[in-house]
This record gives structure tokens, C-alpha cells and sequence, in this order.
């Protein structure tokens, strides 16, 4: 049995570098794949006929290699650390939208943004008449904090 294992534990890194791959999957920080590239390079020094001891020693290498120059390498490439995309109410603010019910000074109005209505409060003392252009600068809950927007078109 022992020599059985003994030759054919290329398998064994096998199943180690895919299991790691799969675990990559749930983790998404590039760190499990470099334990996985170490594998797949051991598997190849296995083949090669490399005593245990040898192969441990090229999964160690290969690891810090990877964990070194292959890791920095995909987090700066493809797992950039962008603002998340804004979504739903919070992508409002900055958009323009035209006034359909007065935004009465101090008081609330109407505010219709590509389709949808929502009720609006102006950042100003004045008054908004209909027909009036606004900028969205803040939203709270439901409502959102208007300002009169600096041309006529949208």
C-alpha cells in the first residue's frame, strides 16, 4: 500500500491543487490559489520521480513564489478595488430631474426623475416652480433634497 502511494502521489497534489481551486472560489482573495499553483507545479516534480521530501519542498517554493509575485499581480489586475456601483435610490443623487408639483419654500413638492415621481425638498428658502429644473444632492428614506439646477435642459 505504502508503495502504492509512494507512487502515485501525484494524484494526491492533484486532488490538493483542485480542491484549493475550489476553495479559491468561495474565498475570491487570491491567497488559497497560490497554495493551488503550488500544488500543480508539485504534481509535475511527482512525475518527475522527485522523493516526498523533494515535492514538499517545491510546494513550499512554488507557494511563496506565487504568494509573492502571482498574488499582488491579481489583486492589482482583476480585483480592483473600485467604488461598488451604486443602485436603487442612491444612484439618484446627482441626477436631474424636472419639477411637477411646486417644491414649496420650507415645505415639500414633487420631482419626476426618468418616469418616477418622488417627493422632493429644495435646499433653498425659495420656492420651485413647476416646469423648473432640479439636481439631486441628498436622499433620505423616501424623500429626496433637490437644488435648482444650473441650465434649463435636463
Amino acid at each position: 500500500m505504502i508503495d502504492f502511494l509512494s507512487q502515485h502521489l501525484w494524484q494526491m497534489w492533484a486532488v490538493i491543487a483542485v480542491l484549493c481551486l475550489i476553495l479559491e472560489l468561495t474565498a475570491g482573495d487570491f491567497f488559497i490559489l497560490c497554495f493551488s499553483i503550488g500544488a500543480a507545479v508539485t504534481v509535475l516534480a511527482a512525475l518527475l520521480g522527485l522523493g516526498f521530501y523533494w515535492q514538499l519542498a517545491v510546494f513550499a517554493l512554488f507557494t511563496m513564489l506565487s504568494l509573492f509575485f502571482i498574488r499582488p499581480f491579481a489583486l492589482r489586475y482583476l480585483h480592483r478595488n473600485d467604488d461598488p456601483r451604486v443602485s436603487n435610490a442612491d444612484a439618484l443623487i446627482g441626477r436631474r430631474g424636472r419639477v411637477v408639483e411646486e417644491i414649496e419654500a420650507g415645505g415639500f413638492g414633487r420631482v419626476a426623475i426618468d418616469g418616477d415621481v418622488w417627493k422632493a425638498l429644495s435646499t433653498g428658502a425659495e420656492a420651485i416652480p413647476v416646469g423648473a429644473y432640479v439636481t439631486v444632492v441628498s436622499r433620505e428614506s423616501i424623500v429626496i433634497t433637490v437644488e435648482p439646477a444650473m441650465s434649463i435642459h435636463p
